[in-house]
């Protein structure tokens, strides 16, 4: 379409474009979904290479498959999980009632302290199955790059294109 109207664009271009305006459709796709999520959510972190160092994308999905929340982080630690928890209680707007993990050290302490003491964590291999097939979405994404030049750009990609996933998901209706 363009080609026929005689603009030429770079690849430069369209990553400024990119760049500029990816973190304004995120937050835009974010704030619609506040309060959206179901009450028992699936917690799990993936692998992202970033610079040639390996970083971690905590994502959080609800039982029917919705995205809660994530966040890009250099660390798998306690404080990191406490972020992304506080991030993702912002967006839901009430602690779920039960949370599923693969059992990492850090989430119990997270989520008593984070959501609170009445949240139920729960680790079952078989259960929390589901995010990682919903990792899926990011890797098939991801790796044809080969990971990621610097950390912010790898922030935006993953808000942005998880946030426009979720709101392109086909869903069931009853």
């Amino acid at each position: 379409m363009f080609l026929e109207r005689s603009f030429e664009f770079t690849h430069e271009t369209v990553r400024d474009r990119e760049a500029r305006f990816a973190p304004l459709l995120a937050d835009k796709l974010r704030a619609k979904r506040k309060g959206q999520t179901g009450r028992s959510w699936h917690v799990d972190e993936t692998y992202i290479k970033v610079s040639g160092a390996w970083k971690y994308l905590y994502r959080a999905i609800d039982r029917d498959g919705n995205l809660v929340d994530l966040m890009l982080s250099e660390h798998r630690d306690m404080d990191a999980a406490k972020r992304f928890f506080k991030g993702a209680l912002e967006i839901a707007e009430q602690a779920p009632e039960r949370v599923t993990t693969d059992g990492h050290d850090s989430y119990p302490r997270a989520i008593r302290e984070t959501l609170g003491e009445d949240v139920t964590h729960r680790y079952n291999p078989y259960l929390y199955n589901r995010i990682e097939q919903d990792h899926c979405g990011v890797k098939q994404r991801y790796y044809p790059m080969r990971g990621f030049g610097n950390f912010d750009a790898a922030s935006r990609f993953c808000r942005a294109f998880d946030e426009q996933r979720q709101y392109f998901r086909v869903r069931t209706t009853m």
